[in-house]
Protein backbone atom coordinates (compact mmCIF):
# COMPACT_ATOMS: atom_id res chain seq x y z
CA UNK A 1 0.00 0.00 0.00
CA UNK A 2 2.94 2.45 0.64
CA UNK A 3 4.79 2.04 -2.27
CA UNK A 4 1.02 2.48 -4.30
CA UNK A 5 0.88 5.64 -2.27
CA UNK A 6 4.37 6.88 -3.47
CA UNK A 7 3.44 5.81 -6.80
CA UNK A 8 0.37 7.72 -7.36
CA UNK A 9 2.58 10.57 -5.68
CA UNK A 10 4.58 10.58 -8.67
CA UNK A 11 2.18 10.50 -10.91
CA UNK A 12 0.25 13.27 -9.97
CA UNK A 13 3.26 15.28 -9.44
CA UNK A 14 4.97 14.47 -12.22
CA UNK A 15 2.80 13.43 -14.72
CA UNK A 16 1.46 17.11 -14.84
CA UNK A 17 5.05 18.72 -15.08
CA UNK A 18 5.67 15.96 -18.35
CA UNK A 19 2.22 16.48 -19.88
CA UNK A 20 2.93 20.35 -19.62
CA UNK A 21 6.13 19.98 -21.62
CA UNK A 22 4.52 18.31 -24.34
CA UNK A 23 1.98 21.23 -24.15
CA UNK A 24 4.90 23.61 -24.49
CA UNK A 25 6.35 21.85 -27.36
CA UNK A 26 3.15 22.06 -29.12
CA UNK A 27 3.63 26.08 -29.74
CA UNK A 28 1.96 29.07 -28.63
CA UNK A 29 -1.40 29.20 -30.26
CA UNK A 30 -2.60 25.71 -29.38
CA UNK A 31 -1.34 26.31 -25.98
CA UNK A 32 -3.09 28.85 -25.41
CA UNK A 33 -6.69 27.07 -26.69
CA UNK A 34 -5.69 23.94 -24.69
CA UNK A 35 -5.11 25.26 -21.36
CA UNK A 36 -8.89 27.08 -20.55
CA UNK A 37 -10.06 23.79 -21.11
CA UNK A 38 -7.75 22.00 -18.94
CA UNK A 39 -8.75 24.53 -16.26
CA UNK A 40 -12.33 23.78 -16.20
CA UNK A 41 -11.82 19.99 -16.19
CA UNK A 42 -9.04 20.45 -13.13
CA UNK A 43 -12.24 22.54 -11.56
CA UNK A 44 -14.21 19.91 -11.63
CA UNK A 45 -11.68 17.04 -10.30
CA UNK A 46 -10.86 19.16 -7.64
CA UNK A 47 -14.27 20.00 -6.66
CA UNK A 48 -15.23 16.69 -6.75
CA UNK A 49 -12.58 15.31 -5.02
CA UNK A 50 -12.95 17.43 -2.20
CA UNK A 51 -16.54 17.41 -1.98
CA UNK A 52 -17.80 14.07 -3.01
CA UNK A 53 -14.24 12.32 -1.61
CA UNK A 54 -12.34 13.64 1.31
CA UNK A 55 -14.90 15.38 2.89
CA UNK A 56 -17.35 12.33 3.34
CA UNK A 57 -14.69 9.76 3.89
CA UNK A 58 -13.52 12.56 6.92
CA UNK A 59 -17.64 12.81 8.03
CA UNK A 60 -17.33 8.86 8.40
CA UNK A 61 -15.07 8.69 12.33
CA UNK A 62 -15.76 12.82 12.43
CA UNK A 63 -18.05 14.62 13.87
CA UNK A 64 -19.03 17.64 11.13
CA UNK A 65 -18.26 19.90 14.19
CA UNK A 66 -14.66 18.66 14.35
CA UNK A 67 -14.40 17.95 10.02
CA UNK A 68 -16.14 21.34 9.36
CA UNK A 69 -13.24 23.86 11.58
CA UNK A 70 -10.56 21.96 9.85
CA UNK A 71 -11.89 22.25 6.07
CA UNK A 72 -11.82 26.43 7.04
CA UNK A 73 -8.27 25.64 8.74
CA UNK A 74 -7.34 24.41 5.09
CA UNK A 75 -8.51 27.13 3.33
CA UNK A 76 -6.78 29.96 5.26
CA UNK A 77 -3.96 28.04 5.45
CA UNK A 78 -3.76 27.95 2.11
CA UNK A 79 -4.86 31.81 1.59
CA UNK A 80 -1.96 32.60 4.03
CA UNK A 81 0.80 30.36 1.76
CA UNK A 82 -0.40 32.25 -1.06
CA UNK A 83 0.37 35.77 0.96
CA UNK A 84 3.68 35.00 2.47
CA UNK A 85 5.24 32.74 -0.47
CA UNK A 86 5.18 33.73 -4.28
CA UNK A 87 3.21 30.51 -4.61
CA UNK A 88 0.36 31.16 -7.21
CA UNK A 89 -1.23 29.57 -10.35
CA UNK A 90 -0.41 31.57 -13.41
CA UNK A 91 -1.30 30.04 -16.46
CA UNK A 92 -0.10 32.15 -18.76
CA UNK A 93 3.48 34.05 -18.47
CA UNK A 94 2.10 37.02 -20.10
CA UNK A 95 0.04 38.07 -17.20
CA UNK A 96 2.41 37.58 -14.76
CA UNK A 97 4.34 40.42 -12.69
CA UNK A 98 7.53 37.26 -12.45
CA UNK A 99 9.84 37.90 -15.27
CA UNK A 100 13.12 38.14 -12.97
CA UNK A 101 15.24 35.41 -12.34
CA UNK A 102 15.56 36.16 -8.38
CA UNK A 103 11.48 35.94 -8.56
CA UNK A 104 11.02 33.50 -11.06
CA UNK A 105 13.05 30.99 -8.48
CA UNK A 106 10.72 31.56 -5.57
CA UNK A 107 8.24 29.75 -8.35
CA UNK A 108 10.05 26.96 -8.09
CA UNK A 109 10.15 27.24 -4.05
CA UNK A 110 6.86 27.79 -3.87
CA UNK A 111 6.29 24.71 -6.61
CA UNK A 112 8.76 22.40 -4.52
CA UNK A 113 6.32 23.04 -1.62
CA UNK A 114 3.11 22.63 -3.34
CA UNK A 115 4.16 19.75 -4.28
CA UNK A 116 4.97 18.26 -1.45
CA UNK A 117 1.26 18.70 0.21
CA UNK A 118 0.01 17.78 -2.72
CA UNK A 119 2.07 14.14 -2.41
CA UNK A 120 1.34 14.26 1.68
CA UNK A 121 -2.33 14.55 0.27
CA UNK A 122 -2.66 11.62 -2.42
CA UNK A 123 -0.79 9.41 0.06
CA UNK A 124 -3.15 10.21 2.88
CA UNK A 125 -6.14 9.26 0.66
CA UNK A 126 -4.44 6.28 -0.46
CA UNK A 127 -4.01 5.15 3.45
CA UNK A 128 -7.85 5.88 3.61
CA UNK A 129 -8.99 3.52 0.83
CA UNK A 130 -6.88 3.02 -2.79
CA UNK A 131 -9.80 4.43 -4.95
CA UNK A 132 -10.30 7.95 -3.10
CA UNK A 133 -6.34 7.91 -3.58
CA UNK A 134 -6.42 7.17 -7.53
CA UNK A 135 -9.03 10.08 -7.37
CA UNK A 136 -6.92 12.29 -5.67
CA UNK A 137 -3.78 11.66 -8.00
CA UNK A 138 -6.11 12.38 -10.67
CA UNK A 139 -7.01 15.72 -9.27
CA UNK A 140 -3.52 16.59 -8.38
CA UNK A 141 -2.22 15.81 -12.54
CA UNK A 142 -5.13 17.50 -13.89
CA UNK A 143 -4.50 20.78 -11.72
CA UNK A 144 -0.74 20.58 -11.98
CA UNK A 145 -0.91 20.34 -15.58
CA UNK A 146 -1.89 24.30 -16.12
CA UNK A 147 0.22 25.31 -13.52
CA UNK A 148 3.12 23.75 -14.96
CA UNK A 149 2.27 25.53 -18.30
CA UNK A 150 2.96 28.62 -16.47
CA UNK A 151 6.07 27.69 -14.36
CA UNK A 152 8.21 26.77 -17.25
CA UNK A 153 6.47 29.35 -19.72
CA UNK A 154 7.67 31.84 -16.65
CA UNK A 155 10.97 30.69 -16.18
CA UNK A 156 11.95 30.79 -20.24
CA UNK A 157 10.93 33.95 -20.22
CA UNK A 158 13.36 34.86 -17.33
CA UNK A 159 15.81 33.67 -19.52
CA UNK A 160 16.23 30.41 -18.17
CA UNK A 161 16.88 27.37 -21.01
CA UNK A 162 14.20 25.02 -21.95
CA UNK A 163 16.52 22.15 -20.45
CA UNK A 164 17.25 24.23 -17.08
CA UNK A 165 13.60 25.20 -16.86
CA UNK A 166 12.04 21.51 -16.87
CA UNK A 167 14.96 20.37 -14.70
CA UNK A 168 14.21 23.05 -12.20
CA UNK A 169 10.26 22.19 -12.59
CA UNK A 170 10.92 18.61 -12.43
CA UNK A 171 13.14 18.86 -9.26
CA UNK A 172 10.50 20.75 -7.56
CA UNK A 173 8.02 17.68 -8.45
CA UNK A 174 9.98 15.43 -6.32
CA UNK A 175 8.70 17.24 -3.73
CA UNK A 176 5.46 15.16 -3.79
CA UNK A 177 7.60 11.92 -3.04
CA UNK A 178 8.91 13.38 0.49
CA UNK A 179 5.26 14.66 0.88
CA UNK A 180 3.83 11.17 0.49
CA UNK A 181 7.05 9.42 2.72
CA UNK A 182 6.39 12.16 4.86
CA UNK A 183 2.48 11.52 5.33
CA UNK A 184 3.11 7.94 5.63
CA UNK A 185 5.53 7.86 8.68
CA UNK A 186 2.85 10.41 9.97
CA UNK A 187 0.33 8.10 9.52
CA UNK A 188 1.83 5.27 10.93
CA UNK A 189 2.62 7.68 14.32
CA UNK A 190 -0.77 9.13 14.65
CA UNK A 191 -3.62 7.03 12.55
CA UNK A 192 -6.39 9.01 14.75
CA UNK A 193 -4.93 12.32 12.92
CA UNK A 194 -5.89 11.08 9.55
CA UNK A 195 -9.39 12.30 9.37
CA UNK A 196 -8.35 15.49 10.07
CA UNK A 197 -6.00 15.56 7.32
CA UNK A 198 -8.35 14.56 4.57
CA UNK A 199 -10.78 18.02 6.03
CA UNK A 200 -7.68 19.62 5.76
CA UNK A 201 -6.78 18.49 2.42
CA UNK A 202 -10.43 19.67 1.21
CA UNK A 203 -9.80 22.60 2.28
CA UNK A 204 -6.48 22.72 -0.05
CA UNK A 205 -8.06 21.30 -3.00
CA UNK A 206 -11.03 23.88 -2.63
CA UNK A 207 -8.96 26.96 -1.97
CA UNK A 208 -7.00 26.13 -5.78
CA UNK A 209 -10.50 25.55 -7.01
CA UNK A 210 -12.37 28.68 -5.97
CA UNK A 211 -10.08 31.12 -5.42
CA UNK A 212 -7.14 30.33 -8.32
CA UNK A 213 -8.75 28.45 -11.39
CA UNK A 214 -12.42 29.90 -11.19
CA UNK A 215 -11.51 33.35 -11.59
CA UNK A 216 -8.59 32.94 -14.93
CA UNK A 217 -11.96 31.55 -15.94
CA UNK A 218 -13.74 34.24 -16.07
CA UNK A 219 -11.13 36.23 -17.92
CA UNK A 220 -12.04 34.27 -21.06
CA UNK A 221 -10.30 32.50 -23.31
CA UNK A 222 -12.46 29.44 -24.12
CA UNK A 223 -14.53 29.15 -26.87
CA UNK A 224 -18.08 28.84 -26.25
CA UNK A 225 -18.10 30.78 -23.00
CA UNK A 226 -19.65 29.57 -19.91
CA UNK A 227 -21.27 26.79 -21.06
CA UNK A 228 -18.81 25.40 -22.44
CA UNK A 229 -16.67 26.08 -18.90
CA UNK A 230 -19.43 24.36 -16.96
CA UNK A 231 -19.72 21.09 -19.19
CA UNK A 232 -16.01 20.83 -18.82
CA UNK A 233 -16.04 21.19 -14.99
CA UNK A 234 -19.06 18.79 -15.17
CA UNK A 235 -17.02 16.16 -17.20
CA UNK A 236 -14.42 16.50 -14.01
CA UNK A 237 -16.84 16.09 -11.50
CA UNK A 238 -18.46 13.06 -13.18
CA UNK A 239 -15.23 11.17 -13.49
CA UNK A 240 -14.66 11.50 -9.69
CA UNK A 241 -17.70 9.90 -9.30
CA UNK A 242 -17.35 7.53 -11.64
CA UNK A 243 -13.91 6.07 -10.32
Amino acid sequence: MYAVAVGLSILGSLGGLLTASIFLLLGDGLRVKLVPWLISYAVGTLLGVALLGLVPEALTTLEPRRAMPMLLVGILTFFLLEKLVLWRHCHDAHECEVHTSSAASLVIVGDAFHTFVDGAVIAAAVVTSLPLGITTALAVATHEIPQEVGDVAILLRAGYSRLRAFTLNLLAGLGGILGAIAMIFATEALPHALPYVLSFAAGNFLYVAMADLIPDLHHGGLEGGPIRQLLLIGAGIFTIALL
